[in-house]
């Protein structure tokens, strides 16, 4: 999420408002409807502690983006995806069909996760003023180190941050500096 908003991108998340009346996918199928770019990091397919099943959430959420650039109109067509994943190839092994995709491999690093999303985010939007990965990895360090008294001072719980109130304290952080 970091490197997003430092790019000058606004993440959007189906966790970004919490409505127990709508369905979760009706909230994925407006965000991937209104989303020109979207980032799908498939080593998030994790075993559940309680009964040892792997949840599918990220493949689906993938798979539904795939589904809207091959039969949505207009807009859809021109979509952007990154496929993000642990490993190399990893995501070939466990999800076949989409064999031949790029992906780009974070091997579980803060780092390698900021070259990858930011290198696209630049080829994807065209974008020249989107900063240096060296100068996001050296401002994500410095945020990282400041989000325990961050998150103290806005009352919140480090270890319980909501999705909007983490982009929330990185758009204040990053604001903050520019000024």
């Amino acid at each position: 999420m970091f490197c997003i908003v430092d790019c000058g991108f606004v993440p959007r998340s189906a966790l970004e408002e919490i409505d127990s009346g709508e369905p979760r996918v009706h909230k994925i199928w407006e965000l991937i409807r209104a989303s020109k770019y979207a980032i799908h990091d498939l080593s998030r397919v994790e075993l559940g502690k309680s009964n040892g099943l792997p949840r599918f959430n990220m493949p689906f959420e993938f798979g539904l983006d795939i589904g809207a650039r091959h039969f949505g109109e207009g807009r859809l067509k021109t979509k952007c995806c990154l496929v993000l994943e642990a490993q190399d190839y990893t995501y070939q092994k466990t999800l076949s069909d989409v064999a031949g995709q790029d992906a780009a491999s974070h091997h579980n690093s803060p780092d390698e996760a900021i070259t990858a999303v930011r290198g696209w985010l630049r080829t994807a939007s065209k974008r020249t003023t989107i900063p240096g990965e060296l100068d996001i990895k050296k401002r994500f360090a410095e945020f990282s180190t400041q989000v325990p008294a961050i998150a103290a001072a806005a009352g919140l719980d480090r270890l319980k941050l909501t999705f909007v109130d983490y982009v929330h304290m990185v758009e204040v952080w990053l604001g903050a500096r520019a000024a």
